[in-house]
């Protein structure tokens, strides 16, 4: 079996499309199932994010598989085939587990570096396994490919930046607020100053945790969460002592607010262009002004709106109305790719760390293929010495059992020194490249039946599949 990729993401296809492409809950689940079940297709997970939609697969064909994930991903997001596919890419075998552990590196999102896709791919293995899809390969390259992430968060200039795609938005709304401290790019270590602003967060999953918790850091004059479900609006409101509101007064609390961060997940526009005009009039109205700004310009819109979601929470037309800044995922993607311009050599040193994962991964696969091999040698001769003790005892008489098990563990012991150096050489030589030479090598000096060889990996292939593999469990946490 070899691992397949079909995705599409920000840099090939257009914010429209890849919102309806994106599919969550129920709709991801029965993609997944339907894929894992497809012919040529021996397991599969689906890696969902805002700015992707990726389906891996372990295949054992290639055409076949990525005609038919092809098939039923525009099935299931309704989308032409032929319009889809013009957007799609597929990378096989070796470039797919590259491409894995790029994106859990961070290498090929919106923002360069950014962590949050760690917990995605975890959560996307999670659900894989929950759901009885994930086959065996899947989950060592799943495995494989957080250590990497990992690595590069905690190795890595690109990883200490600690941009992410709610940094970067905030820093591109306060410099459309003229707020202090927002011209350079987004980092951890500088925050961009939103003193004297007010927020409205709407949404209390992950992403608006971490938005809450960036806008209080960067000392927000008030900070109010609206969330469909109260309780958890509450909760994260109150970690940085901010307000809940009832979702259903959206326009009341944009008539309010300074900035409008949006992260719902919900599968239709939670803010329109109507509710965004009502509030405007309403401020008009009532006189209503948000909190003083620090460094304010009359240039300065009067509402910015930062939508963090796909498929989008804000109306496009939101975004034309006089004294309104929306950006969404589309203007962010310029936006990160000019934070990882600024520090080409931390992308540099995490692309090290792939090459590093990726040939340590490669030896390990072509030691691993002789293992067989000797498996079946040692077999071999163990019966050899079975058969020779045999005829001893039936040639030599007056031996009683302990001197016959005396000499029965000398001739293992003598066989196993003789097999021991060569059989721990030839892997060694095996995970070198062409090292598959030198298993054909020892097959061939020692006549070994090739049926049994194989018998052996296949036996090596079944244990490999049970107990299912309980994945990575060294890092926890709720991702969007």
């Amino acid at each position: 079996m070899s691992v397949l990729v079909v995705g599409l993401n920000h840099k090939g296809a257009p914010l429209a499309t890849l919102e309806r492409v994106a599919l969550v809950g129920d709709a991801l689940d029965k993609l997944l199932h339907d894929v894992s079940r497809a012919d040529d297709v021996a397991g599969a997970l689906v890696l969902s994010t805002c700015n992707r939609v990726e389906i891996y697969a372990e295949v054992g064909k290639f055409h076949g598989a990525v005609a038919a994930i092809c098939e039923l991903l525009s099935r299931h997001s309704q989308v032409p085939q032929a319009e889809l596919t013009q957007h799609l890419y597929v990378h096989y075998a070796d470039r797919a587990l590259q491409h894995m552990l790029t994106v859990a590196c961070g290498l090929d999102s919106m923002v360069v570096g950014e962590s949050q896709i760690l917990g995605q791919l975890r959560q996307a293995l999670r659900i894989a396994r929950e759901r009885g899809t994930l086959g065996p390969t899947l989950s060592a390259l799943g495995s494989l490919a957080l250590r990497a992430g990992k690595r590069a968060q905690s190795e890595t200039r690109v990883g200490q930046a600690g941009a992410n795609l709610v940094s970067v938005g905030l820093q591109t709304a306060a410099r459309h607020l003229g707020a202090d401290g927002a011209g350079g790019p987004a980092t951890a270590a500088e925050p961009p100053s939103l003193a004297g602003l007010d927020v409205l967060v709407v949404g209390a999953g992950a992403m608006s945790g971490l938005t809450v918790a960036s806008v209080a850091r960067a000392g927000a004059a008030s900070i109010v969460v609206a969330n469909r479900t109260p309780q958890r609006a509450e909760r994260l409101a109150a970690s940085v002592g901010g307000r809940a509101a009832d979702i259903s007064g959206l326009a009341d609390l944009i008539a309010a607010a300074d900035l409008v961060v949006t992260c719902t997940g919900a599968a239709d526009h939670v803010v329109t262009a109507d509710m965004v005009r009502t509030a405007l009039e309403r401020r008009a109205r009532d006189r209503v002004r948000p909190a003083s700004r620090s460094s304010g310009s009359p240039s300065s819109p009067t509402v910015a709106i930062l939508d963090l979601a796909m498929p989008r929470d804000v109306e496009p037309a939101a975004g034309d109305l006089p004294g309104v800044v929306l950006t969404d995922l589309a203007k962010l993607a310029d936006e990160g790719q000019a934070v990882a311009e600024a520090d080409d050599g931390g992308v540099s040193e995490v692309r090290r760390i792939i090459a590093e994962e990726l040939a340590a991964h490669s030896s390990k696969s072509r030691a691993a293929l002789v293992s067989p091999t000797v498996v079946a040698l040692r077999a071999k001769a163990a019966s050899v010495v079975d058969a020779e003790l045999a005829r001893l005892a039936g040639r030599v008489r007056g031996l009683d059992a302990r001197a016959m098990d005396e000499v029965a563990k000398s001739m293992r012991r003598v066989t196993d020194k003789l097999l021991h150096d060569p059989t721990v050489r030839v892997k060694e030589l095996a995970g070198a490249p062409g090292g598959d030479t030198y298993e054909d090598a020892l097959r061939v000096l020692f006549d070994l039946d090739q049926a049994t060889v194989q018998a052996v990996a296949q036996a090596d292939a079944q244990l490999a599949s049970w107990p299912p593999d309980a994945g990575d469990q060294s890092e926890k946490g709720d991702v969007r």
